[in-house]
């Protein structure tokens, strides 16, 4: 079967969302299928230039394809006869950040119409899809409340599992990932201030922007933390990501409303790593719950710090949460053999 993958593509900036399409990929191929990705160039700003890209998606004219299996917004308006899609996000600028103020689009009729366009334009590809998938609870009870559509919950399984094989706990927490304002990097910098000086700080990953990197890097100079912070913002080379996380003390993950149990999350626990996390993170709190596989704080320098704390000087409570957090996420049994069978039936 010839089945292609359709994403996303904004030039030169990869997550989570691109290491799933490639290794969906690659697990198509083993279980015996031709399988590509399709990158579709997505820009959303200015947000006036959303409908023309709307347009040019929904105008592909595909052939040779078998199955479609179509990732995030804009990507899933692509048309095909038998198209599932297995759903990380909507543009939730028209959704849910609109409402919580946090959205590119303009206030007035102009954002009112673009909303509109984005929402119809939605629902017609929901509607002529085959079958839905969610990558969470939190994106499913999304789809369901502001479209109408149910959908299942499938779970992305973690892509390589064998790098993570915990270890002996270092004297850091580590917080990796994309480095932006809605993963609030920032935040743990402020909580390290306030943290005793035996609490080390690791933050690793690329910084979508420059600026980004710059006002870390300003903030550890403000706060006189060169001595026990590390940046080291960048691609990484998966192995020296996976060094990180398995000489943690503890990985700190704190997303703004995440949409799924999220790749950082996923990894700290199959590495047996408790993890330090917010209250308003979204999908990474059906993997991070409070005393039982790590830390669940208030969204607040305080509040964190009192969990790094925690989490550097109990060791054995550390270790106790990573372990137990390690037990839930085999509880799971998430595994790419059943996923690609689910996303092909």
């Amino acid at each position: 079967m010839k089945v292609l993958i359709v994403n996303n593509m904004a030039p030169f900036v990869w997550g989570g969302a691109e290491e799933l399409a490639i290794h969906l990929q690659r697990n198509l191929v083993i279980a015996g299928h031709d399988a590509e990705v399709l990158r579709v160039p997505f820009q959303w700003e200015p947000s006036t230039r959303i409908p023309s890209q709307m347009m040019m998606v929904r105008a592909f004219e595909l052939w040779n394809v078998d199955r479609v299996i179509a990732l995030k917004f804009p990507a899933y308006l692509i048309r095909h006869p038998h198209k599932t899609l297995w759903l990380l996000h909507q543009y939730r600028q028209a959704y849910d950040l609109f409402d919580a103020g946090q959205s590119n689009l303009p206030q007035g009729q102009l954002g009112d119409d673009l909303r509109t366009l984005i929402r119809n334009a939605d629902n017609e590809s929901f509607a002529e899809s085959r079958h839905i998938f969610t990558n969470s609870e939190v994106t499913r009870q999304r789809l369901r409340k502001h479209n109408g559509f149910d959908a299942e919950v499938l779970l992305p399984p973690i892509n390589d599992p064998e790098l993570f094989q915990g270890g002996a706990a270092g004297d850091y927490i580590f917080a990796g990932g994309r480095v932006n304002a809605t993963k609030r990097q920032y935040l743990l910098l402020e909580a390290l201030a306030l943290c005793n000086t035996d609490v080390k700080l690791v933050i690793a990953g690329p910084p979508d922007t420059p600026e980004e990197a710059e006002r870390l890097e300003q903030a550890v100079d403000r706060l006189g933390l060169a001595p026990r912070v590390k940046l080291d913002l960048r691609f990484l080379p998966r192995q020296t990501y996976a060094d990180y996380v398995n000489g943690s003390a503890a990985v700190a993950y704190l997303p703004f409303d995440e949409d799924s149990l999220g790749y950082v999350a996923m990894e700290a626990a199959t590495s047996g790593k408790a993890i330090i996390t917010t209250d308003d993170s979204g999908g990474i709190l059906g993997l991070a719950k409070h005393a039982q596989t790590g830390w669940v704080a208030e969204p607040t320098a305080a509040a964190l710090a009192e969990a790094m704390t925690a989490a550097l000087s109990d060791p054995m409570r550390a270790r106790r949460y990573g372990d137990d957090a390690r037990e839930l996420w085999l509880s799971l049994k998430i595994n790419w053999h059943e996923t690609v069978q689910k996303l092909l039936r």
